[in-house]
């Protein structure tokens, strides 16, 4: 077996999976099936691809396309092994995405890929960290944005204003994400609230509130955070796990990633301490005083700051 494949999210419609290869020069390529939709992101290795569409050879930050019900084939002819990380779309579901993608006409890739551009250098650098760190609440977005950047590839749709009723759909949506952010929410729901599909409204909510909802979710969570860093002597868990956060290291790296600093440097600032320096030792610790008491002095003795200020990354 040359190729192993593990599914990373999936939903009504959609499926991402992690898709690694060992096959090398000496192994033939045989025939498969596309059953679905295919859009897949190379993230390592080569490989030829040969589809209805044309041949081609993929490398990294290229996107492999393929439609449902019919037949392709990869080579290693040129080097062993790659990764992908391939997202599969039912047609009903690209369906949406081409209705609403301003002067998409077809349902049908014509080109068997969308080579590394520039552009979409960031939104695969995203999809990839995702990957890497398990974020699956993110992904279904991802494979939106992917799949439209894939079925715009070409076009250039003039810019629109959203409409009255997209901006009121956004506020709604944000409001209701603000009234519960520490609770899971799929895109599919927000989207099935406002009464829209998936990719429209990604779509009108990153142009009126200038992120994806996923995004938003993730600032709310963070800023809510940071408040009660600063107004509480809460666990630094305890307030990562009740913002929303599955885990503390996820807390801790995006945590640091927007703020700077880790959250205990951050709560330490709230005090007006600085961070302890290991040169420097208070008289407390040369007594010999207990991690946990007070020196004279009204602060707390180095090793007790350490305790909360060290996390695990």
């Amino acid at each position: 077996m040359t190729t192993s494949v593990h599914t990373l999210a999936s939903g009504k419609g959609w499926r991402v999976s992690d898709v690694v290869c060992t096959a090398g020069v000496a192994d033939r390529p045989f025939e498969e099936e596309h059953r679905t939709f295919c859009v897949a992101v190379v993230t390592n290795g080569t490989f030829r691809y040969r589809a209805r569409q044309g041949t081609a050879m993929l490398t990294p930050g290229a996107i492999l396309l393929g439609n449902p019900r019919t037949c392709y084939e990869c080579g290693h002819e040129h080097g062993a092994g790659d990764r992908c990380m391939s997202y599969h779309f039912s047609p009903a579901y690209m369906e949406q995405i081409v209705a609403d993608t301003p002067g998409a006409k077809k349902l049908a890739f014509e080109t068997p890929l969308l080579p590394p551009l520039p552009t979409l250098a960031r939104l695969l650098a995203e999809a990839e960290a995702a990957r890497e760190m398990a974020e699956i609440e993110a992904f279904e977005e991802l494979g939106l944005r992917i799949a439209g950047a894939a079925v715009a590839s070409g076009l250039t749709p003039a810019a629109r204003s959203p409409s009255r009723r997209d901006q009121k759909r956004v506020a709604e949506a944000v409001r209701r994400i603000e009234k519960d952010a520490e609770s899971p929410v799929s895109l599919a729901e927000l989207a099935s609230e406002t009464a829209t599909s998936p990719y429209h409204f990604l779509r009108s909510f990153r142009h009126v509130a200038g992120m994806t909802p996923y995004q938003f979710v993730l600032k709310t969570r963070l800023h809510r955070a940071a408040v009660r860093l600063r107004m509480s002597d809460e666990a630094i868990s305890t307030i990562a796990f009740e913002a929303g956060f599955n885990d503390l290291s996820t807390f801790n790296r995006r945590f640091r990633r927007v703020m700077g600093e880790a959250p205990g440097a951050y709560r330490l600032r709230r005090r007006g301490d600085k961070l302890p320096n290991a040169s420097v030792v208070p008289a407390c610790e040369a007594k010999n005083r207990p991690a946990n008491e007070l020196c004279p002095g009204g602060h707390e003795s180095a090793s007790a700051i350490s305790s909360q200020s060290v996390i695990s990354f």
